[in-house]
């Protein structure tokens, strides 16, 4: 089920953005089609409800945090596609991938090797790339328009917080973030070229009122371990033993 009030978000952002829904809805039908079985939503459910979930972005206060996330036992973590190179550089396994497939495409197809599940969003700039979903053992896709076929609606907008999103979406005890920090500077791992800075930053800014407004609509607890953000209790390092063992 897409979150309560995601039809309303969604028009807002093509309004935004200047994107058409028709575009999207393109690209949609075309991952639709190249995923001939999807990744089944039990399974994510097993590997979500009532866990701690850890959601990985890739802004600036993502190094800092890689030695924490490292020490990190019994969570789930979700991690969008930006964040997954310093990941597999420091050896740090995780449990699901998020992507658009603007990220470093040699290491989302090295993921797409493995029995990581990838959760590949279909939009409007992204229908030339989606060719190489073909490849991926265990992938679902998803669509910003209404869900059809083998696709889900989670809701969100960037990778960041359509992990939020999705995490949620199967009912998880707790939504921890790291790297999730919606500001001035790009981080850089966030994507593998930035072709335009301001429509960047616009996107980031709109994905932390997306969590904000998401924080409303949710039933887990909510922190962060990046920048302060509306509805999510920001924790410092030393709380988090606590925070994942409570």
């Amino acid at each position: 089920m897409t979150i309560r009030g995601w039809n309303t978000r969604y028009r807002q952002i093509r309004h935004e953005f200047g994107y058409k829904e028709s575009e999207d809805f393109a690209a949609a039908k075309k991952l639709d089609k190249i995923i001939e079985k999807a990744f089944p939503l039990s399974k994510f459910k097993k590997i979500i409800s009532g866990k701690t979930v850890v959601v990985i972005g890739a802004g600036p206060s993502l190094d800092g945090a890689i030695p924490e996330i490292k020490k990190l036992k019994n969570v789930t973590k979700i991690v969008a596609d930006g964040a997954i190179q310093p990941l597999i550089k420091n050896n740090i396994k995780f449990d699901i991938l998020v992507t658009d497939l603007d990220g470093d495409l040699a290491s989302i197809k090295k993921i797409g090797n493995t029995n990581i599940p990838i959760v590949i969003h279909a939009h409007g700039d992204n229908e030339d790339k989606l060719e190489i979903v073909n490849k991926f053992r265990n992938k679902i896709g998803t669509t910003q328009t209404r869900k059809f076929g083998k696709l889900q609606n989670f809701g969100g907008f960037t990778d960041g917080d359509r992990c939020v999103f999705l995490a949620e979406r199967f009912s998880p005890k707790k939504i921890i973030l790291f790297g999730m920090d919606f500001g001035n500077e790009i981080g850089k791992y966030s994507k593998h070229i930035v072709k335009n800075r301001q429509v960047k930053l616009k996107k980031l800014a709109y994905g932390k009122k997306l969590l904000e407004w998401f924080s409303t609509k949710s039933n887990s607890e909510l922190y962060t371990t990046s920048k302060t953000i509306i509805g999510y209790k920001k924790i410092n390092f030393a709380d988090l033993d606590y925070i994942v063992n409570s």
